[in-house]
């Protein structure tokens, strides 16, 4: 058990900083960076794919914290 939380705990962390990436912010911060100069004409994504990285960052940071909290607990009461 403690085993599997902790490859999920390892995945949730993953996805949430490629999921953190992938937005595009006030300034294209590290997607500017990456793409360089040639995503000046194609920076116009559509507000729906915004908003869903966005409700897709909370609902992982979310289940990180439960997975962080259940390790925790596990930890506490010596259940390996």
């Amino acid at each position: 058990m403690m085993l599997a939380a902790k490859i999920a705990l390892v995945a949730l962390c993953a996805l949430l900083v490629l999921v953190i990436l992938l937005q595009s912010g006030r300034s294209a911060g590290l997607s500017g960076v990456i793409t360089g100069g040639a995503n000046q004409f194609s920076n116009r994504r559509p507000k729906g794919v915004d908003s869903l990285l966005a409700r897709v960052t909370v609902v992982l940071a979310i289940l990180l914290f439960l997975v962080t909290g259940l390790i925790a607990v596990m930890y506490h009461y010596n259940v390996h």
